[in-house]
């Protein structure tokens, strides 16, 4: 998310200075910019934005023409345009324009002008992280990250929250208020953050954990949405009190980006979005008369009953036993006085999508899998500061626009028309567990120019659960690198495993097999191919030879591996397979 800071956040870091007044040379030797020729040029930096080519090698790519429209269109014009018709009250319109306006005042503090020089230092860097600091609430577990040290945790961050906002948290989460506030003073650093060991609603004591992270990110996006929309709101009350001012040279009214949307929600399955909304909903301080049910009405009634006697492990029904469909794609408004689903993209503050339903919206594909005849539609990514979860649509985000949507040029922060947008976005990354390609996106694309800010935790492996002992034989392979492994992967089990397969005189390895209720009966020699990216299906796996003699577990992996092994083997025990001469090790 791009920033303002809540109030009783800790000081902006040293180094971080008021934002000065932007000049530009005039054509015409140094010194400032004449206004007419400012105004000009952010006329034309805001409209002819399609025109303008990106700088060579940037990552914005290519410009793709667009067309307004949304899924789901529910809002009037006279709903749309609410907040700039409400005329404030004597009081709050002295408040808002005699004040000092705290709200930009902490926004100027953090939010600083990066350089050029800046922006190719944050591309061309490798990711160090200086420092660490314990997770309190984590078990075993630290966050390292880049940039100025976070000294501890953050002390009362919710005394920044304003207002109806603050009120409603302590009234609704009560006692489980505190529980929320590390993660939430986290998320409120406007830090990149990766954390991987989240434990899932679907696994035996994680609904408590999960719905605590759920509780912190929510309102982390509720806090900065509401901030945001406070700031454009005085700033429209200042120009309502006195409409030839011009702002050309005042900063405090660029406070806007080029489109409203400014949170991103990436989300697999429907049913998991339901429960996200419906919480964002219950933490929200506006009317909630009926609409949860309205919600439900237009997005599906949940059906999360789990199947009284279902032959699956417990976690795949909690997990499945909802609406598993992977595509959707919706905004929520918020005014004043209401919060709004399925709103108008280009009105929304918030979008809620799949990966799926966002790529067939960004490559222009409609419900039927073609390629319509109308233009390509997402501009409205362009002033994301937020998403949680994947890579699909990374790229697209914070893009050049390709036209105006209603936007006041006038107002555009300065990050926007100076292409480093991606450079103030804050992406959160939550999953159970991590896994390379999720380091690939951490290090390579997530460049906030605040600093990032990662989990590491100490494993301690699932062996102890395997019911009996069994040899397990881990036969390292040589890859040299992620796009190839997994073709050495192959060639070292059709070279060197298959051949003792036919060999053997072993007429049960593992591919003669008797399959009831997700067991396998009558193998007594298990060939793990790839281990699996949850530790909690090793055990299930090996524990299915149980019934069978001679018993002997196989496992292939490679230095590449270090991930899955740390899960299942321990963190220690899993350096020591990465990094010794040796290339079979036996556990029992």
């Amino acid at each position: 998310m791009g920033k303002p800071k809540p109030a009783s956040a800790t000081a902006a870091p040293r180094g971080h200075k008021r934002r000065p007044k932007r000049t530009r040379p005039s054509g015409k030797g140094g010194g400032p910019e004449p206004r007419e020729e400012k105004r000009k040029r952010r006329e034309l930096d805001g409209v002819g934005l399609a025109e303008e080519a990106p700088p060579p090698g940037s990552s914005l790519g290519k410009i793709l023409s667009t067309e307004s429209g949304a899924i789901g269109l529910e809002q009037s014009d006279e709903d749309d345009m609410e907040d700039e018709h409400t005329v404030p009250g004597d009081d709050e319109t002295n408040d808002m324009i005699n004040n000092k306006d705290d709200a930009f005042d902490e926004m100027e503090a953090s939010c600083r002008i990066i350089t050029n020089e800046e922006v190719n230092a944050l591309l061309k860097q490798k990711c160090k992280f200086k420092w660490e600091v314990p997770a309190e609430d984590i078990p075993k577990s630290k966050w390292v990250g880049t940039g100025e040290k976070m000294e501890g945790a953050y002390v009362d961050l919710i005394g920044g929250v304003k207002g109806k906002l603050r009120d409603h948290w302590q009234n609704t989460l009560s006692d489980q208020l505190n529980s929320r506030l590390n993660f939430f003073s986290l998320c409120s650093s406007y830090r990149d953050i990766m954390h991987c060991n989240k434990k899932p609603f679907y696994l035996k004591g994680g609904s408590a954990v999960d719905s605590s992270t759920m509780d912190s990110y929510l309102m982390h996006a509720l806090n900065h949405i509401n901030r945001t929309r406070e700031i454009v709101v005085k700033n429209d009350a200042k120009l309502r009190s006195d409409p030839s001012k011009d702002i050309l040279d005042d900063n405090s009214f660029l406070d806007q980006g080029f489109t409203r949307p400014k949170v991103l929600f990436l989300l697999p399955l429907k049913s998991i979005a339901r429960r996200v909304v419906k919480r964002l909903i219950q933490l929200s301080p506006l009317s909630q008369k009926d609409i949860i049910a309205k919600f439900e009405g237009k997005f599906g009634e949940s059906d999360d009953e789990v199947e009284e006697q279902s032959n699956k492990p417990a976690d795949f029904d909690l997990l499945f036993a909802g609406d598993t469909d992977d595509e959707f794609l919706f905004g929520i408004k918020y005014t004043k006085k209401s919060m709004n689903l399925f709103s108008n993209f280009y009105s929304s503050d918030i979008i809620v999508a799949s990966p799926l339903a966002l790529i067939k919206k960004i490559n222009g594909v409609d419900d039927n899998g073609k390629e319509p005849a109308k233009e390509r539609d997402f501009d409205f990514l362009s002033s994301i500061e937020s998403w949680s979860h994947l890579y699909a649509v990374f790229e697209q985000l914070n893009q050049l626009p390709s036209k105006e949507h209603g936007t006041n040029v006038m107002r555009i922060r300065p990050w926007y028309l100076d292409q480093h947008a991606r450079y103030y976005r804050q992406t959160i990354l939550l999953s159970s567990y991590l896994t390379p390609e999720m380091n690939a996106l951490f290090n390579g694309l997530c460049l906030n120019y605040e600093g990032k800010v990662k989990l590491v935790t100490e494993f301690k492996g699932v062996l102890s659960k395997i019911q009996f002992e069994a040899p397990q034989v881990y036969e390292r392979f040589d890859a040299s690198s992620i796009t190839e492994v997994d073709d050495a992967r192959f060639d070292h089990f059709c070279k060197k495993v298959y051949p003792k397969i036919q060999e053997s005189d072993e007429d049960n390895i593992a591919t003669r097999y008797i399959t009831c209720k997700t067991l396998i009966r009558g193998a007594h020699h298990l060939i793990i191919y790839s281990l699996p990216g949850r530790k909690e299906f090793y055990p299930e796996l090996v524990n299915m030879l149980s019934e069978s003699e001679n018993r002997k577990c196989t496992v292939f992996f490679s230095r590449l591996d270090l991930l899955k092994l740390e899960r299942i083997v321990g963190t220690f025990a899993a350096q020591r397979l990465v990094s010794s001469d040796k290339s079979i090790f036996v556990f029992r």
